[in-house]
């Protein structure tokens, strides 16, 4: 399999896998998301799903894969720093707003910031056109969470202090997903980096939420453990997909692609955490999918 993937770096096949994968994890990080600020607690829920990937992903780092070149042990410590604090900062944010509201401000500040990190580190440009696709989508996600804020209700006396921390959480999102991009192209079997990424980034919320579980009723562990397994599961194809990606393709294609998540996590929070929708959010969603398609139709 590595030796397959390896293989359609550079060509047109993996170009077109690396968009598919983008997309898949788009729909997936939707679902994530809303696992997440659920109807528990977001800092257990995370922490619940943080522990279930790291026992998930252990035999295959440990026992399966090859083990990590003497370099990528830095890289994996920078890795895990970034997204410690990406989580943090996110768990705040899901702590004080309405989900409608905070993700798609995450998800909106992280392309714009990815693409320039990626001209940075990678050399990648983007011609006119694949901007002016960047600007609509931006300003898609933007607006949704302008109309949002507008219309919803719930939370309102921490909407600002909300939405503040998820800007800060989108600039993480960039950083991580450019360093995460980093981090897979550096290592010589791609999943040997995942594996001993979710293997290594299971450890911090579970231990800095102890406090948090010991104080919650028993009635509710055997529900956040359910929601845990499958949160671990989408996290190995939602965020192992978008990694794959950007080592087959573009990092900043592959982000922008990402970014339709917000479309999805709009459905979500209408058909699952029962939040409002309507025409005027319909059509800002299509505004976001239409400059994914700009970018990618212009590259």
């Amino acid at each position: 399999m590595s030796d397959w993937l390896i293989s359609l770096e550079g060509t047109d096949a993996g170009q077109r896998l690396a968009l598919m994968l983008a997309l898949a994890a788009a729909i997936l990080h939707a679902i994530f998301g809303a696992l997440q600020k659920g109807r528990h607690d977001p800092w257990l829920s995370r922490a619940a799903i943080d522990t279930s990937y790291g026992l998930m992903a252990a035999p295959f780092a440990l026992f399966v894969v090859p083990w990590p070149e003497p370099h990528m042990w830095p890289i994996f410590g920078v890795v895990f720093l970034v997204h410690v604090a990406y989580k943090v900062l996110q768990a705040m944010a899901y702590s004080r707003g309405a989900y409608t509201v905070v993700y798609p401000v995450v998800r909106g500040t992280g392309p714009l910031f990815t693409v320039i990190g990626a001209w940075l580190l990678f050399g990648e440009t983007f011609n006119a056109v694949q901007w002016l696709g960047v600007a609509v989508l931006v300003s898609g996600i933007y607006g949704l969470a302008i109309y949002n804020l507008r219309t919803i209700t719930a939370d309102r006396d921490t909407l600002v202090p909300a939405l503040l921390l998820a800007l800060l959480t989108g600039a993480f999102v960039a950083l991580y997903t450019t360093i995460d991009a980093y981090g897979i192209r550096a290592a010589a079997d791609p999943f040997t980096f995942l594996a001993w990424f979710f293997f290594i980034d299971a450890f911090f919320m579970p231990i800095w939420t102890w406090r948090r579980w010991s104080r919650l009723p028993r009635d509710q562990i055997a529900g956040l453990m359910r929601r845990g397994v499958l949160g671990g599961l989408v996290a190995f194809a939602s965020f192992g997909g978008i990694m794959l990606a950007t080592r087959l393709g573009s990092v900043g294609q592959a982000a922008v692609l990402r970014e339709t998540s917000t479309v999805f996590a709009a459905l979500i929070g209408w058909l699952m955490l029962g939040e409002s929708t309507g025409p005027r959010r319909v059509a800002l969603m299509t505004l976001i999918a239409t400059g994914a398609v700009i970018v990618q139709l212009a590259a």
